[in-house]
């Protein structure tokens, strides 16, 4: 008999013998693994034969579904017992139900992490143990509740419950070690946490917050450019509003000047020679094009803005690696079509917003039929549609007789 058992539910249900793993159960019998879920998920409480029927055939016929049942267990104890001879045992009849017995030998990685919420839930719990706890949670907090079983839909309650407590406890760590101005810890906090949930806007936040206050402010740009790319390729949305704020606070965090001339003029210009037009963040771009339309104001003035639009033929569906790289690919295009004085940004999954200050109605349809014709050079056969808009920044100043350019669609 081993010395130690350990199961893991969360992430992937995994079996470990003496701290050896086993997939051996779940690569034998998926409906097994499945039953030995079940019953460990009802924490040793009866389950009763006609609930694991619903659970685990739920849209199967069987003649004999009672007997089924009975043919899966006795397999099932075989299969465990073949795995550890303690096994098998731990599957029990119970007058018409089952539960899950567990030896002395054997920790259940979801019982463990329950047990840590319900401490934390308690008043007065002294802080050297709540860092412990918090630190055994994210140990033993590997990804949420078999969310790599292939027959969990029972699961998803229990799962979404203990995923929320376990966000709501990264939270309250991360408040606790600001008070001590740990950021060193909260950033090593987000990171795992962040591979629990990689799309929550406050750990992103939380995590480059921290990257600030221990002047680490290039990772917190890498780490922003990353969220957006997470958004775009995964929810094809444009990072939240907080998100977009939040830029702005890791620009201004760079590199402290002296007050002198020379210094800033030195850290304004851009490294190297740069060709071709402008690439940003929509935030930066929209306040590039607050500070476009103010001087047009006072100068009467006016600059145009284009809008790109690619979408696939008839309206079928494209997938999301090949919209990204047609996305990517359109971007190097306009980089390299377009004047270093012109602005570019993503506005959405498949829109690009230009800004082009150089360009009066008749240039520019000309400049946006060049890069049209250039796209389709590059994407012959692509079934993708290239549309585009371009039109004076204030509309106020278009003339009656010259509406915004409409693309002539091919």
């Amino acid at each position: 008999m081993a010395e130690t058992i350990r199961i893991q539910m969360m992430d992937h249900f995994l079996i470990y013998i003496d701290e050896k793993k086993t997939d051996q159960l779940a690569v034998k019998s998926k409906k097994g693994a499945a039953l030995v879920q079940y019953l460990i998920l009802n924490e040793g409480e009866r389950v009763p034969n006609q609930k694991l029927l619903a659970a685990l055939w739920d849209e199967e016929k069987s003649t004999n579904p009672e007997n089924a049942l009975k043919t899966l267990v006795s397999r099932l104890r075989v299969l465990l017992n073949q795995i550890d001879p303690a096994l098998g045992a731990c599957v029990v009849s119970d007058r018409g139900a089952y539960h899950w017995q567990c030896p002395e030998n054997m920790t259940i990685d979801m019982y463990e992490i329950d047990s840590i919420f319900n401490r934390l839930a308690e008043n007065n719990v002294p802080q050297a143990e709540l860092r412990r706890l918090y630190n055994q949670l994210l140990e033993k907090y590997q990804g949420d509740l078999l969310q790599h079983s292939e027959q969990n839909e029972w699961a998803l309650a229990k799962a979404t419950t203990m995923h929320n407590k376990y966000m709501a406890a990264v939270y309250a760590y991360i408040e606790m070690l600001k008070t001590s101005g740990q950021y060193a810890d909260i950033v090593s906090i987000c990171r795992r946490a962040l591979d629990v949930d990689s799309f929550d806007d406050r750990l992103h936040m939380e995590l480059m917050s921290a990257l600030i206050k221990i002047n680490r402010t290039g990772e917190a740009l890498v780490q922003y450019k990353h969220v957006v790319q997470l958004n775009y390729h995964y929810l094809g949305v444009q990072p939240s509003e907080d998100l977009q704020e939040f830029y702005k606070q890791i620009v201004s965090a760079g590199k402290t000047l002296d007050f002198n001339l020379e210094s800033i003029r030195n850290e304004l210009r851009e490294s190297g020679e740069r060709r071709g037009a402008f690439v940003c963040e929509y935030t930066v771009f929209k306040e590039i094009f607050n500070l476009q339309m103010r001087n047009l104001e006072r100068l009467g003035a006016t600059m145009f803005l284009a809008i790109i639009m690619v979408s696939p033929y008839n309206d079928k569906e494209i997938d999301t690696m090949r919209q990204n790289n047609i996305m990517n690919g359109l971007l190097e295009i306009l980089t390299k079509n377009l004047r270093k004085g012109d602005t570019i940004t993503r506005f959405a999954p498949t829109v690009f917003a230009l800004l082009l200050p150089t360009v009066n109605y008749n240039t520019g349809g000309m400049v946006l039929e060049r890069i049209k014709r250039v796209f389709y050079r590059s994407y012959p056969n692509s079934n993708i549609v290239f549309n585009y808009r371009v039109g004076p920044l204030n509309s106020q100043n278009m003339a009656p007789d010259h509406p915004e350019i409409e693309p002539r669609l091919e």
